[in-house]
């Protein structure tokens, strides 16, 4: 396998930054790869969890989407900008917050990110043994093989470098985003009101703040892409030096603009095609939208096209994903007093992510899903509330002050924190 990229040091030491110019195709190639990480195969889910509230919660929070995943993601961003050094999160949260700290939010950051890593690895084999069996009519490999296989290909991938990895992730965004576009182009026809017939029908107020209460981490975790966040900003300071902030605000505004329109045309396309009974039956299921619909239309071009789709989606997803979990790995290691050379630490994460994803995918414990679970407040906190403190509480970040999306974030952090802690807790009571 080819060597990583130099460390996040290395590169930033050894280049000189640019001045902003104007949009370039490295510009382009990390807008595409902020939207690689964040929709996933989740968004297949999307339409279900999103539309069973009803059409005015949805509304609301189609209006809030753009909003919330922007702000959020622009704080964590410039958290990562105000380092001195040009270090990633985790040398950014001990320069701030002090050695202990840091040392905390390393090991936080990191089981958050990688529980979802692990998942993608389950999903991934899954997707791909059912694929061979039911739509090639294969028998697929034995599940320890297999997954080995699909696991060390996309790490091959990783190990050709950062910039690769995003590069990958770029291009199969296009796959991803045509095939959404082409099916809810495809529902057009057969929009029939659907969700529209409970338009009518106005909640109560505390059953209407009730229900948004609960669907707004679906929203939040819909378009997060924390976890590439840290190398994103990293690279923009690299390449732009002061101008950073600036360059980073614009392509995070257009990559989400671009997830947001897309992912809600799909999204209402799908909910004026079918009735709530329809999502609830679904739901109930436990079908992705793509399934739902091949089997309403006895379409065998969509029962074909959505482990494909469903594939795409979770292959770029895991490298995003695999970039934040490796980065705290990393600073979970060099915290612990261990300082391998860079080369040396590329290969040693890389061995653990293997192995650990290997073991994981081949076995599917139950209790995977309940860990993911647990990681959700950290991320939400991380995401929403850890940039907001920093801005209180950080000489370099107090110029980021007085803004109104400032409160903005604040609040939703806290919604989206408050909503998912109450999920756990019930879902481990009940």
């Amino acid at each position: 396998m080819n060597e990583q990229a130099p460390s996040v040091e290395q590169r930033f030491e050894e280049s000189t930054p640019a001045t902003l110019g104007s949009w370039s195709r490295q510009d382009t190639t990390w807008m595409l790869g902020l939207f690689g990480t964040a929709i996933g195969a989740g968004t297949l889910f999307l339409p279900i969890n999103a539309g069973l509230g009803g059409f005015w919660p949805l509304l609301i929070l189609a209006i809030l989407a753009f909003p919330m995943t922007y702000y959020a993601h622009r704080g964590l961003t410039r958290f990562v900008l105000s380092g001195r050094s040009g270090g990633d999160i985790t040398e950014v949260v001990e320069e701030h917050f002090g050695i202990k700290a840091g040392a905390l939010i390393t090991v936080l950051y990191f089981f958050a990110i990688f529980p979802i890593l692990l998942i993608y690895s389950v999903a991934l084999t899954n997707t791909v043994s059912s694929f061979m069996e039911h739509q090639l009519h294969m028998t697929p490999p034995p599940r320890a093989l297999l997954s080995f296989l699909l696991i060390f290909g996309l790490l091959l991938i990783v190990r050709c470098g950062e910039q690769a990895t995003v590069k990958v992730m770029s291009l199969l965004v296009y796959p991803f985003i045509v095939a959404l576009a082409l099916l809810a182009l495809y529902l057009v026809p057969h929009w029939n009101g659907g969700i529209l017939d409970s338009a009518g029908q106005l909640p109560s107020g505390s059953a209407f703040l009730h229900t948004m209460w609960l669907a707004i981490p679906v929203m939040v975790f819909s378009f997060n892409h924390s976890p590439i966040i840290s190398a994103f900003a990293v690279d923009q300071k690299r390449r732009y030096g002061e101008h950073a902030d600036e360059r980073s605000g614009q392509i995070l505004a257009r990559a989400h603009l671009l997830m947001v329109a897309m992912v809600l045309f799909f999204v209402f396309s799908c909910v004026l095609t079918l009735s709530s009974a329809q999502l609830a039956e679904a739901k109930a299921q436990n079908l992705s939208i793509l399934s739902y619909l091949a089997n309403h239309f006895s379409n065998p071009a969509i029962a074909f096209a959505a482990p494909l789709i469903a594939l795409i989606a979770i292959a770029k997803s895991f490298l995003g994903h695999y970039i934040g979990a490796s980065e705290g790995l990393k600073g979970i290691i060099g915290k612990a007093g261990l300082r391998p050379g860079a080369k040396a630490m590329d290969r040693v994460v890389a061995a653990l992510m293997l192995v650990v994803c290997w073991v994981v995918a081949t076995l599917n414990p139950s209790i995977l899903g309940m860990i993911e679970s647990l990681g959700g407040p950290i991320i939400a906190a991380l995401l929403f509330l850890m940039p907001m403190y920093a801005i209180r509480r950080v000489p370099a970040m107090r110029k980021y002050s007085g803004a109104m999306s400032n409160v903005f974030v604040v609040v939703l952090g806290l919604v989206a924190m408050s909503s998912v802690v109450y999920s756990v807790v019930d879902s481990l009571l009940g």
